[in-house]
């Protein structure tokens, strides 16, 4: 435990515990809504913001904090109003925030190392002032993520539905997507930006092969988002190999890991329903009962 004699290592792990707990907590949203690759497109317009913030010399945090959620804000009315030429222009956003971002860097003075640091992760470059501007990103996505969950749920399983209830669901819409765009430039410090993506998808689509219910979904993808985090950063400091890169790797594992304890267990409560029921048993042609509302998602 000598790392945590290291102000550099006790900032990491702080960013890494916050990075864990978002990720996923928005992740869990995009999965329901099929925006699976979201993240990763806010995490190329994110790279302008940086390069914005080396050359007007200001933290490349804040700036790419708003120039991802502008991006994010442009992604959703492509998304109304882009119809067939939507992907294109979607493309073109993706890329050319990437190209501005390596243009703008280049032309404040800034070295490769910088450049990498930012899109792959860095444990020896997570300042103060990065960790308190992640603390408070990663206190506006946890009001947003929890304290509008019910709401935020309806609208990723059934938009139609959502607004005939009365939500606002275009609104919702755009808080979701500022959120990711705020998610992203809060895990860029320690899983970079071209990674961000992964860790908002890979711990919910592992924490879905144990649970359908959202409540526990999201329980177990935090779980599982923490755990990477910080086995990832500690293993980088020892490693000395790339956080970020490290920390996927984790979490494709865990998913693996999940899914190979999953499916025999799906199988063998199959066949134990299954015997349960003598051939011609009645509930076999039953329809299945009717659940709440509330049910499948636990909210």
């Amino acid at each position: 435990m000598e790392f945590l004699n290291y102000a550099f290592m006790q900032r990491a792990l702080l960013a890494a515990v916050l990075v864990g707990v978002t990720a996923p907590a928005v992740g869990i949203y995009l999965v329901q809504r099929r925006q699976a690759l979201m993240g990763d497109g806010i995490g190329h317009v994110a790279m302008t913001g940086v390069g914005l913030g080396f050359l007007l010399s200001t933290s490349p945090v804040w700036m790419a904090t708003a120039v991802s959620a502008l991006g994010a804000v442009l992604m959703e009315l492509i998304r109304w109003y882009g119809r067939t030429r939507g992907d294109i222009a979607l493309a073109m956003l993706f890329y050319g925030g990437m190209a501005g971002g390596v243009m703008l860097i280049n032309l404040a003075g800034g070295s490769n190392a910088n450049l990498m640091s930012y899109l792959f992760g860095s444990l020896s470059t997570v300042s103060e002032s990065d960790v308190t501007a992640i603390c408070v990103l990663a206190a506006f996505v946890l009001l947003v993520t929890l304290g509008l969950r019910r709401q935020l749920f309806a609208v990723s399983q059934d938009e139609e539905f959502a607004r005939v209830t009365g939500l606002p669901v275009r609104a919702l819409n755009l808080l979701t997507a500022v959120t990711a765009a705020v998610t992203v430039t809060v895990a860029m410090r320690v899983v970079g930006l071209l990674l961000v993506s992964a860790l908002m998808v890979v711990p919910v689509a592992a924490a879905q092969q144990l649970s359908r219910s959202f409540t526990a979904t999201f329980a177990i993808a935090v779980a599982i988002g923490v755990t990477v985090t910080v086995s990832g950063t500690v293993t980088s400091y020892y490693q000395y190999v790339p956080p970020g890169a490290t920390i996927v790797l984790l979490a494709i594992a865990a998913f693996v890991a999940l899914t190979a304890l999953a499916t025999p267990l799906a199988r063998r409560r199959a066949r134990a329903a299954a015997a349960g029921r003598l051939p011609g048993d009645p509930a076999e042609c039953l329809i299945p009962a009717t659940r709440g509302a509330g049910d499948e998602a636990g909210v």
